[in-house]
C-alpha cells in the first residue's frame, strides 16, 4: 500500500537544453548537466542520479534525442534510506516530469514498469513493486501486486486495527552496498539450479517465479521441491558449476561472491508468497480473527526475513520485539531490510499506548533516535505516494 509521504518536484523549462536541479534540503547540493548527454554513476548512489534515472528511462523509451530543457526545484517528506521507497519515488516523480515537459502519454502500467526498468541504470536489481504501487495504489485499499503482465487488485484490509511505521534510524542505501544485488543473484542460481532438477531450461530461467509457473504447481509444492532439489550448506563456486555444467570462468563473469546460500533464499521466496496470498485470502474472508491472522502472518515474515533471507539488522529485530511487547499483533521490516523501517498492524484500542510505550522504549533510549522520532513513527493508511510493502 502507498503511505501519504512524497516526493514533490517544482518544474520549468527551458531553451539551453540543460536540466537543472536544485533540492530543498541543503544536505543534497544542486546539480546540472545537458539534458540529452546523460551519465549516471553507479559507483556513487548520488542523489540526482536518480532523477536521472527517471529521466533516461522516459527519453530511451520515446527517442528523445533534443528533448528541452527543464529546471527542477525537489522537495520531498519520505525518509532517505528508510526502507520507504524514497529512491523510486524520486525516480517515478522524474519519470512524470520527463513525460509532461515532453508532451507525451503513458497508462499508469505503462509508466511503472517503465520506471521499474530503468532504476537499474543505478546499479539496483530490483523488482517493481515500488513502482508499482506509486503509480497504482487508490485511496482506501491494498492492493497485491502481480507481475508479467503487471497488475494490481485491491485488498480491502479489516477493520479494527491500523498500520504504524516505525523507522529504526538504521540508513540502508540498496546502491550503496552489495547487499541487496547478492539476494538477487542467490535467488536466480537456486532458480537455475531448481529449473535443472526439474529438467527445464535453466539457462532461460532467471526467477523463482519463473521456475513455478513452469513447474505449475502450488507454492507449498514449489517448497518441498527446495527442500528436496536444495541442500540448507551453503554452495560453493565449485559445486555450482558441477551442478550446472559450467565453468568457473563462466560463473565468475558475473559473479564476484564465493559462497551461495541457495536453500534459504529460495525457500523465503516460495514461503513469503504464499504468505502474500493467505493475507489476501484473510481479507477477503474476513474470519472473526482476521486481524490476529494477518498479524501471525507478518511475524512469520519477519522471522523467515531475519531466518532465510538474513536482511535484517539487530535494530530492526529490536524494534520488531519492542512493537510487538508495545500491543502489536504482527510486525516486520518492510522494503529492502538491512536498516530503515519496521510496519507493525496495530488494534485501534492499543494505538495511544503502543505508540506511546515505542517512544519511551525504543526512541528515548538514544540520543540520535530521540532526535528522529517525529519524523519515525506514524500512523499511515492506504493511500499516497510511498510504498509499504509486504513482499512476495
Amino acid at each position: 500500500m502507498a503511505i501519504e509521504q512524497d516526493i514533490l518536484v517544482a518544474v520549468s523549462l527551458n531553451k539551453t537544453q540543460v536540466i537543472q536541479l536544485a533540492n530543498t534540503n541543503p544536505l543534497y547540493p544542486d546539480f546540472t548537466s545537458c539534458i540529452s548527454d546523460i551519465h549516471i554513476d553507479k559507483t556513487k548512489p548520488l542523489w540526482h542520479y536518480y532523477f536521472l534515472c527517471g529521466l533516461k528511462g522516459i527519453q530511451e523509451h520515446f527517442s528523445l534525442f533534443c528533448p528541452p530543457g527543464i529546471n527542477c526545484a525537489v522537495d520531498g517528506t519520505i525518509p532517505a534510506s528508510s526502507g520507504l521507497s524514497s529512491s523510486s519515488a524520486m525516480v517515478c516523480c522524474a519519470g512524470l516530469v520527463t513525460l509532461e515537459a515532453n508532451k507525451k502519454t503513458l497508462s499508469k502500467v505503462e509508466l511503472a514498469e517503465i520506471c521499474a526498468s530503468c532504476e537499474r541504470y543505478i546499479g539496483t536489481e530490483g523488482g517493481g513493486m515500488d513502482q508499482s504501487i506509486s503509480f497504482l495504489a487508490e485511496q482506501g485499499t491494498a492492493k497485491l501486486i502481480e507481475f508479467n503482465p503487471l497488475r494490481a487488485t485491491d485488498v480491502q484490509l479489516p477493520d479494527g486495527a491500523v498500520f504504524v511505521i516505525a523507522n529504526c534510524c538504521v540508513e540502508m542505501n540498496k546502491a550503496a552496498t552489495s547487499h541487496f544485488n547478492i539476494r538477487v543473484m542467490e535467488c536466480r542460481l537456486a532458480a537455475k539450479l531448481l529449473s535443472k532438477g526439474k529438467g527445464l531450461d535453466w539457462k532461460r530461467q532467471l526467477k523463482l517465479a519463473d521456475v513455478h509457473k513452469e513447474v505449475g504447481v502450488t507454492l507449498e509444492e514449489m517448497l518441498a521441491t527446495v527442500e528436496e532439489l536444495l541442500h540448507p550448506e551453503p554452495y560453493s563456486q565449485e559445486e555450482i558449476c558441477q551442478c550446472l555444467g559450467i565453468t568457473l570462468e563462466e560463473l565468475c563473469t558475473s559473479i564476484l561472491i564465493t559462497t551461495f546460500k541457495l536453500y534459504q533464499r529460495a525457500k523465503h521466496v516460495y514461503s513469503e508468497a504464499a504468505r502474500v496470498l493467505e493475507f489476501k485470502d484473510i481479507c477477503d474472508q474476513t474470519p472473526a480473527k482476521a486481524v490476529q491472522l494477518l498479524g501471525d502472518l507478518m511475524n512469520q515474515s519477519h522471522v523467515s526475513c531475519r531466518d532465510m533471507y538474513e536482511c535484517s539488522c539487530p535494530e530492526l529485530d529490536q524494534l520488531v520485539d519492542t512493537c510487538l511487547q508495545s500491543g502489536a499483533v504482527g510486525s516486520r521490516l518492510t522494503g529492502a531490510g538491512w536498516g530503515g523501517c519496521t510496519v507493525s498492524m496495530v488494534p485501534n484500542d492499543k494505538l495511544d499506548s503502543f505508540l506511546s510505550n515505542v517512544r519511551e522504549s525504543y526512541y528515548k533510549t538514544d540520543a540520535r533516535r530521540a532526535a528522529l522520532e517525529t519524523q519515525s513513527l506514524f500512523v499511515t493508511k492506504p493511500g499516497g505516494g510511498a510504498a509499504v510493502l509486504f513482499e512476495g
